[in-house]
């Protein structure tokens, strides 16, 4: 075999090394998960609103909705990288953010972003604040939060409507380390 296919050969296997050594670190990295919203305790949310149905056009309620004054600070419920801040028609203000174990925090209904340039933000560090943007505008003030993995928990899922979508959304409130 001459040098440069031997070349390639070798920087494959390097790459494809260095690619299942990332996904598999993500995995043991610890992910503590802290109540998203500060000051707020489990009497701020209801214990049954995760999977709640019905629930408008989206059939179940995939997260949950922790209540506060509008303007309280929402701080990372974990050690993420945002990958995307902007607007949608029901969440209003979110932001979507990657976390350990391959786990997307989902941020809605926001009054403010607290820093628009960062991407990265420490477990507990305010991300932004609580409002009524999207479909919560008339409605108490809350910050709507979910938890959604990238790789699938299939034991997760029942026959609940829509249970076969618990096998990526996971209860939020049973990963807060209060």
């Amino acid at each position: 075999m001459s040098k440069p296919k031997q070349y390639l050969k070798r920087t494959r296997r390097l790459v494809l090394a260095a690619l299942l050594f990332g996904f598999i670190f993500a995995f043991l990295v610890p992910e503590p998960v802290t109540i998203p919203v500060h000051g707020a305790s489990s009497a701020d949310w209801h214990q049954d609103t995760f999977w709640y149905e019905p629930w408008g056009s989206s059939g179940v309620h995939k997260g949950v909705d922790i209540f506060a004054n509008k303007g309280t600070d929402v701080v990372a419920a974990s050690h993420h990288l945002v990958i995307y801040r902007g607007q949608w028609p029901k969440g209003g203000n979110v932001m979507i953010a990657l976390g350990p174990k391959w786990r997307l925090h989902y941020y809605a209904h926001l009054d403010s972003f607290s820093d628009s340039e960062r991407r990265w933000f420490s477990g507990g560090e305010q991300i932004g604040s609580v409002g009524t943007s999207g479909n919560a505008q008339g409605k108490a003030a809350h910050l709507h939060y979910s938890l959604v993995t990238l790789i699938p928990y299939f034991w997760l899922i029942d026959s609940a409507p829509q249970g076969a979508k618990k096998a990526f959304y996971l209860n939020p409130i049973t990963y807060f380390d209060n």
